[in-house]
């Protein structure tokens, strides 16, 4: 039998769909599970992207420019400078979602063996597509005490070498929600500067910002035109995620002439997904405004309903749809592969994604799960109910530490 590559027997499993095969099998048996292991909104998508797709009189479904249709470029550039971002149609990608977005900046700006400053927990799929490009991340640890805030700058300080090539960041956060403020993204700006690197970031979650806060773009800030890469997606927007249509943005102009050669090697961008992504920026206000309200009361709720558990620690996150939170169990892989095997509340249950998978430094983030608040209040509801039961049933629960434990322990 032929051999698989090393590469693809190293390529990273996915925590947010590694447990899929668990949850399958429970369906199967008739169990309801409440999927919050990932971030596929329930919102419905706008009536007229659909509409648009419908009425597109095609004849021959041709190639699109390998950026992208200059008319939805054109749109962007005035959608992007509703945030006070001032590009062409010329800076800007139009990508196969956020994902191919995220591949082709790092073979844009690193090269093989090169290494990018990331503060843990991320995105996982980081992980994959650095794998993917012979990227190396570095991880910089925030902490769920803080919120998840910025580390010190000492600590990025600190991972830089000669094979430092950038720093990358998700403003607002997955999997934390945590909003970077402008005076975080101003230290960001000076290590930058400094050390002649790349700050990519993305910025898919750039709506929903909460408690009246703004969010600040990497490319509202002056004198990065060199050294900033925006990326992109419509995917979370606007409740769209089967388009596959996201961003590369960058006013450099050497970033976006390389990446399309990497554009022009995968030919070019949906175009069905293009006419969709177009009709989207015609969407009243009204649409966001309401799915924005919408997330802000499902994070209030769940926020609350967590920290009222016994044992269970979430801090409140300015922004995305995303919680992390800490269980009282030995190992929240284990706890969330028992939700889907074991454990069954009036024939419900609940998926969720174990933290561990969104760092890179080994041990962090194992009592730690990652949840996704794209369900309607109702469906959360049930599906909190049936955490705090389960957690009281769990065989691997924590037991509380006691002030006589605590005393030993310190004496």
């Amino acid at each position: 039998m032929p051999q698989i590559s090393a590469k693809g027997t190293r390529m990273p499993a996915s925590p947010i769909r590694k447990l899929e095969t668990f949850a399958t099998q429970a369906a199967k048996t008739g169990v309801k599970i409440y999927h919050l292991n990932i971030g596929q909104p329930d919102i419905e998508t706008p009536a007229a992207m659909l509409q648009a797709v419908r009425e597109a009189d095609i004849r021959v479904l041709a190639y699109t420019h390998s950026a992208g249709t200059e008319s939805y470029r054109r749109r962007l550039v005035q959608y992007y400078a509703q945030f006070g971002i001032s590009v062409t149609p010329e800076d800007i990608l139009v990508t196969t979602g956020c994902s191919e977005a995220i591949l082709i900046a790092f073979m844009t700006c690193l090269d093989p063996g090169d290494e990018l400053i990331i503060p843990e927990p991320f995105y996982s799929n980081f992980n994959g597509f650095a794998h993917t490009a012979g990227v190396v991340i570095k991880p910089v640890t925030s902490r769920i005490e803080d919120a998840f805030a910025l580390p010190p700058i000492e600590t990025f300080e600190r991972l830089i070498t000669p094979r430092t090539k950038g720093i990358l960041i998700c403003n607002p956060n997955n999997p934390t929600g945590y909003l970077y403020s402008e005076a975080e993204l101003q230290t960001l700006k000076t290590i930058v500067q400094q050390h002649n690197l790349y700050l990519l970031v993305d910025e898919v979650y750039r709506e929903f910002c909460y408690d009246g806060k703004r969010h600040v773009s990497a490319l509202n800030l002056s004198g990065l035109d060199e050294h900033a890469v925006l990326i992109d997606s419509t995917s979370k927007r606007y409740s769209v995620c089967g388009a596959r249509i996201g961003a590369l943005v960058s006013r450099n102009r050497a970033v976006i002439e390389t990446a399309l050669k990497f554009a022009q090697a995968r030919i070019s961008p949906s175009t069905y997904g293009q006419i969709a992504a177009e009709a989207a920026l015609d969407v009243p206000p009204t649409y966001l405004a309401s799915v924005h309200r919408e997330y802000e009361s499902r994070r209030d709720f769940l926020v609350e309903t967590l920290n009222r558990m016994d044992g269970v620690y979430c801090p409140n996150p300015g922004g995305a749809f995303y919680v992390i939170a800490r269980l009282p169990v030995d190992s929240s892989e284990s706890f969330c592969q028992w939700l889907l095997e074991s454990f069954r509340y009036q024939g419900q249950t609940l998926m969720m994604a174990p933290a561990a998978g969104f760092y890179a430094t080994p041990g962090l983030g194992t009592d730690e799960v990652r949840i996704a608040y794209v369900l309607n209040r109702p469906d959360l509801s049930r599906a909190m109910t049936c955490l705090e039961v389960a957690l009281n049933q769990y065989p691997g629960r924590k037991q509380p530490v006691t002030e006589t434990q605590t005393v030993a322990r310190f004496s």
